[in-house]
């Protein structure tokens, strides 16, 4: 065994756009330079692919089919993901600015993020009429107005924007509107009416004029309604509908408007010193670097190529993607960078949306079903690259960094604000990086040669107290008598008069790549016991391990670490009072929680009594979503729904269920929903009848354990099933298999008196713990019988 590479240089992506996806997969299958740490920051985890966008915008593609999933793209390439959103970024201190996470540091960064559609000078339209950009926003508003389509049985839209974009849309809404009112009406030709508002005196402007002349007739065919030479100069409401106003007098009526106009870069661009064209887009030289920060790229959209400027295409995004990777390459490397040149020249493919496609490259322009097809089969082959990853023998990982191999099977599809202030500044943004003449690593010390250095704790926890000062003011602060404010070997808290002393301890290695986040999961997981308990959390005791890396590094990755363990603990105002790091080859954290309680306020696992109404608080199903996902088989959707949970705390549950008269309770973890409930059962003495239909599950839970995946507690978990009476039949029921999943900060279960059933579930849907069930009811208990029974499924 080698001795791990410290990281030493960090690598930040920025969007998850074509060109990203391509360098992230090329990441994937060649690795990076020893020491380089990858880390992608986007807010979608499933990212449109613009060439199938219209096809979805119709119904012929689905959700999966015209998405890359970004998730599992960045487990193949060994690559960290933050999801959050870009709004600045501080080039002196090198620091991309985020709206939800601390400030993230780099050494070399690279931009792709895409454009917006302008439309903020024009009244109303921000307000009143749906961008083409953000996609999720325009998918969003157009589901839902499809689906209530059957009530109205007629449709009327508008679009603002005759380039390629909104004629394709424009073209495709038509074939869907189409669709859904056809099986309701047999004039349903009749009954859609598209408006399109275009400022030019021809459509798809850029195009050949033998292009627009198929295009202008194939909407006259269509009967599609063509205002050129519109301006739009206002959308207004005109009650449940839309008017559009033009400067010329033209007023329509629409049920929806969408906005397609040309793109525009984001105001934060213009804050920054990033070199930037006349209309705001990142300026690049021939090497994708900005011609202004030698370490900062930039693609796709968001760029603008200084000595060959191109439109704003998805084509060119993707021939960017090998560049881009061969030069990030040579710079982490230290090697001389190539410059890239786009065609002039490229084939574009305009899909009908009614089995035909107008194919068009130069002054050559024609309509066809083949062409449709050749369209097909181009996207189909380029998503492939992002559906299916290659194995790859176990020769080829040195690169990769010390967690994950490229060993893992194939993945199908289908399974398939405010920011915290910035520290001082490092050395300069365009110093050398250390890639190259880094010294060889020096096998890893155990014992207590193995801590983190006094440097990394000194600078981190100053910058913490700096991003929260209000921790001095929080009630109880007067109870540490030694804690971080003045450290020393160990900390003293002062228990109040007629309290209890509560302890737990609880510690696991990181599911998730992202610091920050791993932090508030792992804080609201350890503080569950104590709510468990009816107990007030105080102060907590952390013990992390950090990944082997510079102190430089190892300071970023703690300060993440403990920005979010600080966001958490800022819920329940706990103080963190002291801890201890050590360095290894992954990240974990864990926290010694202290806390206190009344002696008539506690609340156990015995006080089950029977009659009572059994309920859980937030779905299952964490175990077998990271067991898939450490197999790069699950949805990123079902990942990230399943974070949003486990980041909730358990502290306003507790109060809900204590003003509903809770008689016992605990939390839901690691032995799984059955594995806890039989601790209650066995301490109470009573039997439980479960109703398996009622079972709130999180998204994908029953795919991914239909699909095998597994925790590797799961097994053990089913030690328990010898208490469960239920026929051969259910061994094999997904809902069944789930009571075993062992759970990371999984909910509360408690049982309530019935009569309190409804109210209960109604203040915790209120609370924010939609999920909240009552999945049983607890009874007295029969002589010879199993204790738990499953009386539903």
């Amino acid at each position: 065994m080698h001795p791990p590479t410290p990281i030493h240089t960090d690598l930040l992506l920025v969007g998850g756009g074509h060109t990203h996806a391509i360098v992230l997969r090329k990441i994937g299958m060649e690795g990076l330079p020893p020491g380089v740490r990858v880390t992608l920051i986007t807010n979608l985890t499933d990212t449109p692919y613009s060439g199938m966008l219209p096809c979805h915008i119709s119904g012929l593609y689905g959700f999966d089919d015209s998405h890359i999933d970004l998730r599992p793209l960045t487990r193949f390439a060994n690559c960290r993901l933050f999801m959050d959103e870009m709004i600045g970024l501080d080039v002196e201190t090198q620091q991309v600015i985020c709206r939800d996470h601390p400030p993230v540091r780099y050494d070399v960064l690279s931009i792709d993020i895409g454009s917006t559609p302008t439309k903020s000078a024009v009244p109303g339209a921000t307000e009143h009429a749906i961008s083409a950009k953000p996609v999720p926003q325009l998918l969003r508003a157009w589901d839902y107005y499809v689906s209530g389509l059957e009530a109205e049985r007629t449709a009327t839209i508008g679009i603002v924007g005759g380039g390629v974009g909104g004629v394709e849309l424009a073209l495709n809404m038509q074939v869907r509107l189409w669709n859904a009112l056809k099986q309701h009406d047999p004039k349903y030709l009749d009954k859609v009416v598209v408006h399109l508002f275009h400022r030019g005196e021809h459509l798809a402007n850029g195009r050949s004029r033998r292009t627009q002349r198929q295009i202008e007739k194939l909407f006259r065919d269509r009967n599609l309604r063509t205002h050129l030479g519109e301006s739009v100069c206002a959308v207004e409401p005109a009650g449940s509908q839309k008017q559009v106003r033009c400067e010329s007098g033209l007023t329509v009526t629409c049920d929806r408007v969408f906005w397609v106009t040309n793109a525009s870069a984001p105001d934060w661009i213009a804050q920054t010193n990033l070199s930037t064209d006349d209309k705001g887009f990142i300026l690049v030289k021939d090497t994708l670097q900005t011609c202004s920060h030698p370490n900062i790229f930039a693609a796709g959209d968001i760029a603008t190529l200084k000595n060959h400027p191109r439109p704003k295409a998805g084509v060119f995004a993707v021939r960017q993607g090998p560049p881009l990777h061969e030069n990030l390459q040579r710079m982490l490397s230290g090697q001389p960078l190539k410059p890239f040149k786009p065609q002039s020249q490229y084939l574009n493919i305009i899909d009908t949306g009614t089995g035909t496609a107008i194919a068009s490259r130069g002054p050559f322009s024609a309509e066809s079903k083949l062409f449709r097809r050749w369209k097909d089969w181009i996207d189909g082959n380029f998503m492939a690259l992002f559906n299916e990853f290659p194995e790859m023998g176990a020769g080829e990982q040195g690169s990769r960094g010390s967690r994950g191999s490229r060993g893992e099977r194939v993945r199908k599809r289908g399974i398939q604000a405010s920011n915290p202030k910035s520290s001082p500044p490092p050395s300069s943004s365009l110093s050398p990086l250390p890639t190259t003449h880094y010294p060889p690593p020096t096998p890893p010390c155990a014992g207590c040669a193995s801590k983190v250095s006094s440097t990394v704790l000194t600078q981190t926890l100053a910058r913490l107290k700096a991003d929260f000062p209000d921790i001095l003011t929080w009630p109880h602060h007067d109870n540490i008598y030694a804690g971080l404010d003045a450290p020393d070997d160990a900390a003293i808290i002062r228990v109040p008069p007629g309290k209890l002393a509560v302890h737990t301890v609880d510690h696991f290695r990181a599911m998730i790549d992202d610091p920050y986040v791993f932090g508030q999961i792992c804080v609201n997981h350890c503080l569950s016991d104590l709510f468990a308990m009816g107990a007030a959390p105080h102060s907590v005791l952390a013990i992390a391990t950090l990944p082997y890396a510079t102190d430089a590094k190892q300071t970023e990755t703690l300060y993440q670490l403990l920005s979010g363990t600080y966001q958490a603990l800022t819920q329940s105002k706990t103080f963190l009072v002291g801890g201890h790091t050590t360095e290894g080859p992954e990240l974990a954290l864990g926290f010694s929680c202290n806390g206190w309680v009344d002696p008539d306020q506690i609340l156990r696992k015995g006080g089950m009594q029977p009659g009572q109404a059994l309920i859980l608080t937030q779905p299952i199903g964490t175990g077998t979503l990271f067991a898939a996902d450490m197999q790069k088989a699950a949805k990123g959707r079902w990942i990230e729904a399943a974070v949003a949970q486990m980041v909730q705390s358990n502290q306003a549950a507790v109060t809900c269920l204590r003003q509903h008269g809770v008689t016992a309770c605990t939390d839901v973890t690691g032995f799984g929903l059955a594995g806890h409930l039989w601790e209650m059962v066995r301490a109470s003495e009573v039997a439980v009848e479960l109703d398996l239909s009622a079972l709130p599950m999180l998204d994908g839970a029953q795919e991914s354990l239909s699909a095998g995946f597994y925790s590797s507690l799961h097994a053990r978990n089913q030690a328990v099933a010898k208490q469960i009476q239920t026929v051969r039949s259910l061994d094999h029921q997904l809902s069944y298999q789930l009571l075993f999943d062992p759970q990371t900060a999984g909910g509360l279960l408690a049982t309530v008196p019935v009569d309190q059933m409804s109210d209960c579930l109604k203040a915790l849907d209120a609370a924010g713990y939609g999920h909240s069930r009552c999945i049983g009811m607890t009874a007295e208990t029969k002589p010879g019988g199993e204790p738990i029974t499953i009386n539903q499924w």
